[in-house]
C-alpha cells in the first residue's frame, strides 16, 4: 500500500545552512547554490526559504480499486428506499413497519449488519438510543432518537478514529409536520447513501485507524442525534482519540435553481476560529496569524490534497466558513467539542428542492424528490469521502503537541512536537501568510525538533507525519511558547 508520491524529499544538516552566508540585500530571490542538495524550483514562491515545491498525494492502487467500487446503481437503490418510508420526520411514527423513521431506522441498521457479515468481525453496529424531551423548539413531546453507527476497528491503531455521517430523518415546508410527505432525497439520504456505499466497499478492507459510518437523526429538529453522538465520542468514558468528522449534507446534485450545473465539484466548508475556544486561544490565533490555520481547516486541505484527481474525478472546493450562510450542520456540535469536522455540500442549492411541501406550482415543481438526484454526481461525493477516510485512517496521527518557539527574536523558526511510534518521518511545510494552501515542504526526518531558516513572521508553517507506507498526516499547526504572552 506504498503511496505514489512524486516528490523528491530533502534532508539538510542544520550547521551548513546557518553557517550559509548572509544573502545580497533586497535580492529578489536568495542565493542557495552553497547549501549542499538544495534546489528549489520556478514554482516556489516569496518568501524564499528551504524545501521542495509542494507535490500532493496521489491515490495508490488499493485506494483506486476501493473507489472504483463506489456503485451509482446502488447509490440510487438506498434513497429510493429512504424515499419510500413517506416521511422520516424525526416525530414520526417509530413502529409502522413501511412508514416513518422508525420504519427507516431499521431498514438502515439491517443493511448496515449485512455488510457487517463481510468483515470477518471487524465491523461492528451499534443503535444508540436516547430520549429527547420537549425542548420549546422543535420537539413538542418525549422522542425517540437513534444514531446508526457502523464501526469497522482498524488494526494498529484502532483507538484513533474519523467519522462520516449524514442524516436520515427529512422535514418538508412545516418543520413540526410529522404526518406529511417528506422524501428528503437530497437532504438528507444522499449523505446517508454515502455512509451505507462506503461501509460496505470498506468492511472488507483493513485500516490501521478506526472508521465509523454513520447516520444520524433529529438534525432538522436542532442537531440532535449528532449532539449526542458527539457527547458520547468526547466524554471521558470514550476510549476513541476522534480526528476527523465529516458530514455529507445535501450533496445530491450538482444543478442550480438557474440551471448552472457544476458536476465536479463539491463544496467542503471548515470553520476557522472557534468561539468556544478560550479568550486566551483566541487571542493567540488572531495575533499570531492561525485564524486560518484551525484544525478543521487543516482537515479540510487535507480532503482537497488527497482527493481532488482523477480517481474521484472531483475538484474539492474549500470554503472558509463553519457552513452556509447563517446555516449549520451535524458538524457543528463536534466542532463545539473540539473535534476538527467539516461540512461536503453540493456546488449549488436548488431551494425549491429542500425543506418544501410536494406541490407543483405556477407550473413549478416543489419538494425534495428522487427524481432531482443525480447518482453519478453523489458517487463522485462518496469517493471523494472514500479517498479522505481512507487516506486519513492509514497514515499515521496528527502530530501532538506541535510548538514553536518565541523565546528569542531571530529569523530562524525552531519547531517542536511529540514523537509518535507509528511514523516514519516528519516532514514542516509552510506557506506565505497570505496562500490559502501549503506551498513548500521539507523533509526533517524521524525527529522531535528542527530549526528552520525561515522567518515565522514571513510563513505560516505546518507539522504532518509521514508513515513507512508514504502516507501522510494532516499538518497541524505550531503553538507558540516561552513568550510573555498570547501563548
Amino acid at each position: 500500500m506504498k503511496a505514489k508520491f512524486a516528490l523528491a524529499l530533502l534532508a539538510v544538516p542544520l550547521a551548513p545552512v546557518l553557517a550559509r552566508a548572509t544573502p545580497r540585500p533586497f535580492a529578489l530571490r536568495r542565493s542557495i547554490a552553497d547549501v549542499p542538495d538544495l534546489t528549489c524550483t520556478s514554482t516556489d514562491r516569496w518568501p524564499v526559504g528551504l524545501g521542495k515545491a509542494y507535490i500532493t498525494q496521489e491515490p495508490d492502487d488499493e485506494l483506486r480499486e476501493i473507489l472504483a467500487e463506489v456503485d451509482p446503481a446502488r447509490i440510487e437503490a438506498i434513497i429510493e428506499n429512504l424515499v419510500s418510508f413517506g416521511t422520516r420526520h424525526t416525530m414520526s411514527s417509530q413502529d409502522d413497519p413501511e412508514r416513518g423513521i422508525g420504519a427507516a431506522r431499521d431498514w438502515i441498521a439491517a443493511e448496515m449488519r449485512s455488510f457487517a457479515e463481510a468483515s470477518e468481525g471487524r465491523m461492528t453496529v451499534e443503535t444508540p438510543s436516547f430520549i429527547q424531551p420537549p425542548n420549546g423548539d422543535r420537539i413538542d413531546r418525549d422522542t425517540n432518537i437513534t444514531n446508526i453507527v457502523a464501526i469497522l476497528k482498524g488494526d494498529t491503531d484502532p483507538d484513533r478514529a474519523y467519522l462520516v455521517s449524514g442524516h436520515y430523518d427529512s422535514r418538508n415546508s412545516d418543520p413540526m409536520d410529522f404526518e406529511g410527505e417528506a422524501p428528503g432525497a437530497d437532504d438528507d439520504a444522499s449523505g446517508v447513501a454515502v455512509s451505507m456505499e462506503l461501509a460496505r466497499i470498506m468492511s472488507t478492507r483493513r485500516t490501521a485507524a478506526t472508521l465509523m459510518f454513520v447516520a444520524v437523526a433529529g438534525e432538522e429538529q436542532g442537531l440532535l442525534g449528532a449532539t449526542n453522538l458527539a457527547d458520547q465520542l468526547t466524554s471521558e468514558n470514550s476510549t476513541y482519540d476522534l480526528q476527523g468528522m465529516f458530514t455529507n449534507d445535501i450533496i445530491g446534485s450538482p444543478k442550480a435553481d438557474d440551471g448552472t450545473v457544476d458536476p465536479y465539484s463539491i463544496r467542503l466548508f471548515g470553520q476557522g476560529v472557534n468561539p468556544n475556544d478560550t479568550e486566551t486561544a483566541q487571542a493567540s490565533r488572531l495575533i499570531l496569524g492561525g485564524e486560518n490555520d484551525t484544525p478543521p481547516r487543516q482537515l479540510a486541505r487535507f480532503v482537497r490534497e488527497v482527493a481532488s484527481n482523477d480517481a474521484t474525478n472531483m475538484t474539492v472546493n474549500v470554503i472558509y466558513r463553519i457552513d452556509r450562510f447563517l446555516r449549520g450542520g451535524d458538524h457543528r456540535p463536534f466542532l463545539e467539542r473540539g473535534i476538527a469536522a467539516a461540512r461536503f455540500t453540493e456546488p449549488h442549492e436548488d431551494y425549491a428542492h429542500q425543506h418544501q411541501d410536494v406541490r407543483l406550482e405556477d407550473g413549478q415543481q416543489y419538494g425534495d424528490l428522487l427524481e432531482f438526484c443525480d447518482f453519478d454526481f453523489i458517487s463522485r461525493v462518496a469517493r471523494v469521502s472514500g479517498a479522505a477516510l481512507w487516506s486519513l485512517a492509514n497514515a499515521p496521527g496528527t502530530p501532538k503537541n506541535v510548538t514553536i518557539d518565541a523565546s528569542v527574536l531571530g529569523n530562524n523558526s525552531t519547531l517542536g512536537w511529540t514523537l509518535d511510534d507509528a511514523a516514519e518521518s516528519y516532514e514542516v511545510v509552510w506557506r506565505a501568510t497570505n496562500a490559502p494552501f501549503w506551498s513548500n515542504v521539507i523533509d526533517v526526518g524521524k525527529t522531535d525538533t528542527t530549526t528552520i531558516r525561515q522567518s515565522k513572521d514571513n510563513a505560516v508553517f505546518g507539522v504532518r507525519a509521514v508513515g513507512a507506507n508514504g502516507y501522510r498526516s494532516p499538518a497541524e499547526y505550531p503553538k507558540a511558547i516561552n513568550c510573555n504572552r498570547y501563548c
